[in-house]
């Protein structure tokens, strides 16, 4: 496994995060579909010495579009998003594209999302990029409980689990019992921390998570032989977000160092 870093914790422009991140000693970023222009990114990745791990496509959906949505135009547009961003993806040499649920949980509703989530998997796999749904408190799979029968159901072998450490400290489930549960349905690993009710993206061992917790959480991974990335999801609200990632990549390399942590 390898440890990566979400680029949003970073508010300046995109050119200079790049150069903070490098500067951070992270080889691996995430980044959203607006970060910058393709034809821009990449020059400057070869610069820091930087690489593209995924790419969140929740963000920069067209308006009136939504994979959930009762108007097939409105999927449409939303698996053609999909498909864009797992194309800019590929361009860009990362692997995993991931996605956060809708709200409604209506039968209906669900059943729709799946059926675009099997449309966008196909286009994901043409591009050799995996697909991803994030489990999300306060939606229509708020546990990765949920979201791993959901996945199940939909059946799709493009289709994975994008696991936040954060999200199950609000659902309640325990780390490494997800992550057993997930086995080769896991495709990603999102790291922040928060009081047990927010999903504040706090720096790591902010909040309720523990050094113990987190390192049950690696051993988890190490014994599912999980391959991907582990990547440091926080926010830029915090009071000094730069000093919090130096902080939370000190922390995530001291619990890895015993699990084949690459940098």
């Amino acid at each position: 496994m390898y440890l990566s870093c979400c680029a949003w914790a970073l508010t300046a422009h995109p050119k200079d995060v790049l150069s903070d991140m490098r500067s951070l000693g992270f080889r691996r970023i995430d980044v959203r579909p607006d970060f910058l222009e393709e034809k821009e990114v990449i020059p400057l990745l070869d610069t820091h010495s930087l690489s593209v791990s995924s790419i969140a496509a929740s963000f920069g959906v067209p308006d009136e579009a939504a994979l959930e949505s009762s108007d097939a135009g409105a999927r449409q547009r939303a698996v053609a998003h999909v498909e864009k961003v797992a194309k800019q993806c590929a361009a860009l040499g990362a692997k995993v594209v991931y996605l956060v649920p809708g709200k409604d949980d209506s039968k209906p509703t669900l059943a729709r999302y799946a059926d675009s989530l099997a449309q966008a998997a196909d286009h994901a796999a043409a591009h050799d990029v995996r697909l991803c749904i994030e489990h999300f408190p306060g939606t229509a799979l708020p546990t990765a409980a949920a979201t791993l029968d959901f996945i199940d159901a939909v059946a799709h072998p493009n289709l994975g689990l994008l696991f936040d450490i954060g999200h199950v400290q609000i659902s309640d489930e325990d780390p490494a019992e997800v992550i057993i549960a997930a086995a080769e349905r896991l495709d990603y690993v999102h790291l922040d921390d928060n009081d047990g009710h927010g999903d504040l993206h706090w720096a790591l061992l902010d909040g309720v998570l523990t050094t113990r917790t987190l390192k049950n959480t690696f051993n988890a991974l190490q014994e599912i032989g999980y391959a991907g990335a582990v990547s440091l999801e926080l926010s830029p609200q915090l009071d000094d977000p730069y000093q919090a990632l130096k902080r939370s990549r000190e922390i995530t390399i001291d619990c890895g160092s015993d699990f084949a942590l690459e940098l």
